[in-house]
């Protein structure tokens, strides 16, 4: 099983060339998109978007996720093999959050030739390099077949929470549909307590950690651990990220009360 997510649309053909590659390779495959809207070069919200899917999928799951800004410059193409499954795309941080919450044991640089397309552009690694690598993967190609075994991958802040004297340092990850602003604090920070402190940028508010949305008044900002396993800010029945100027990338501030 091999899942896709990326910023390219359906405008264009690209996705329809990389199934076609996968397919090629590997006409047994099965294809689930995860989605294909990521907001363009947005890697913070591609990262979400993985992390929040791929815990649902079977083990051993390969997930190809592609939001590329730096396609066909020095930043390398990677497998990470964690507990859970793969994860394959640019090593420039989409795939860390989803990997580092399944246990990573292994990363590899992409580098064999023989498990690429026969040409590589250098504006299209999503079809000629991740693409093949997973339809490899999907057909039983050891892993360090791959290439080289890195230490090193791009880790961005946002896939880890700062601790300094007792205050978080987090921001937010995503604001959904809803309004509600999404951070990158796990469960496991705050689920000992019932009441949080959180400074934005312009605001500072305490907060009931509360288990539902509609457990305040409405219209009346709430903290909650959403669906995804992150502390959200949200408003009973309106949109906390209008209501409080916030936007995806915002450094918060969080205390546990």
């Amino acid at each position: 099983m091999i899942t896709l997510t990326t910023d390219f649309g359906l405008k264009d053909p690209y996705m329809a060339e990389m199934k076609g590659a996968i397919l090629t390779i590997n006409p047994n495959a099965t294809l689930i998109d995860i989605t294909h809207e990521v907001e363009k070069f947005n890697i913070r919200m591609g990262a979400f978007m993985l992390a929040s899917a791929a815990p649902y999928f079977p083990k051993g799951a390969i997930h190809v996720a592609v939001v590329d800004p730096q396609v066909g410059t020095q930043r390398r193409a990677i497998l990470v093999q964690t507990k859970g499954g793969f994860f394959v795309g640019p090593d420039n941080g989409v795939l860390m959050l989803a990997a580092q919450a399944q246990g990573i044991e292994h990363i590899y640089e992409l580098s064999n030739p023989k498990l690429m397309l026969p040409q590589v552009s250098s504006t299209f690694h999503g079809r000629d390099i991740f693409a093949p690598a997973a339809a490899h993967l999907d057909k039983g190609v050891a892993p360090q077949e791959f290439g080289p075994e890195i230490t090193d991958p791009v880790t961005p802040k946002f896939a880890a929470v700062e601790h300094k004297k007792g205050v978080l340092f987090a921001e937010v990850l995503y604001v959904d549909g809803f309004g509600n602003a999404v951070t990158n604090i796990p469960q496991k920070e705050v689920s000992k307590s019932d009441t949080v402190e959180v400074n934005l940028h312009h605001v500072s508010l305490r907060l009931a950690l509360a288990k539902t949305y509609a457990e305040n008044k409405f219209h009346e900002p709430i903290a909650l651990i959403g669906s995804h396993g992150f502390l959200e800010l949200a408003l009973n029945q309106g949109s906390f990220a209008e209501k409080f100027r916030v936007n995806a990338g915002d450094k918060a501030q969080v205390s546990v009360v």
